[in-house]
């Protein structure tokens, strides 16, 4: 695929919206550093308590665990979760696409997207996740912000819940065994519990883009847009356009599928 499109290191920026605190919400899905980590947790189930009751209500279950578990064992949860043996990846690119070429024009086009907003990226490329949650609130153009959560965001989300399903699971630790010769043993209850957390994430989504399973209309709030024009070439896959864009990622997906 070639080399990695360069990381978004720009000044930081915030804008207020009527949508959820996004960048409270990244912090359920960063690596667990420290103690402090805790206390995010903490804030973010109280905000969705105020917010989005039924996303508390996902969300119970693994403030719980975690108040329950060490710094140590959360901290092994999560790379198993996400890294090593991983159930899934936090790189939506990826989760969408693979090692496809579109992934590629996707970090292309959403570093653009980050450098615009002034969203920093750190050490992470610019379709993981928190990367992506930081940037929904702080974009200017609300029809792209919506195009970018209904077409990325929450398609990638699903995705990521549906690999948590026992038998696929069972089907990656056929392969790592395989492969690495060795598995790395958790109980089913440590091994899922970074599902709740997606499903709260999930559940605000729909809450504030008015999403509905196996949605494919406009999103809630924004005018049909025209996506019968051509994409500017050198736009690569988000076009000039919110309809560009939009159109080039159904498109992408589709291929994905088939």
């Amino acid at each position: 695929m070639g080399s990695k499109p360069e990381l978004v290191q720009e000044k930081e920026t915030t804008v207020h919206t009527g949508i959820s605190d996004y960048d409270l919400l990244a912090g359920l899905f960063v690596y667990p550093e420290n103690k402090t980590w805790l206390n995010a947790v903490h804030d973010a189930f109280t905000y969705l308590h105020g917010t989005c009751p039924e996303a508390a209500g996902h969300m119970k279950g693994f403030v719980e665990f975690a108040d329950l578990s060490t710094l140590q064992e959360m901290q092994e949860i999560f790379l198993r979760s996400f890294d090593v043996q991983a159930i899934t990846t936090l790189d939506i690119g990826f989760t969408l696409f693979g090692e496809d070429y579109k992934r590629g024009q996707l970090l292309v086009n959403l570093n653009r997207e980050h450098r615009e907003a002034g969203n920093v990226c750190h050490t992470e490329l610019s379709d993981h996740l928190p990367n992506i949650l930081r940037l929904l609130p702080k974009m200017k153009d609300e029809e792209m912000r919506n195009e970018i959560a209904l077409k990325l965001v929450i398609p990638a989300v699903e995705k990521m819940m549906s690999e948590f399903d026992s038998k696929k699971i069972e089907k990656k630790d056929e392969i790592y065994k395989k492969n690495l010769k060795t598995i790395i043993d958790y109980s089913s209850r440590c091994r899922t519990i970074y599902l709740s957390v997606l499903e709260t994430l999930f559940e605000v989504l729909k809450k504030d883009f008015g999403y509905e399973d196996g949605f494919k209309g406009t999103p809630s709030g924004v005018e049909e847009v025209d996506v019968t024009g051509t994409a500017c070439g050198s736009c690569s896959s988000f076009g000039a356009t919110s309809g560009d864009y939009t159109r080039n990622i159904e498109t992408e997906m589709t291929l994905e599928k088939n």
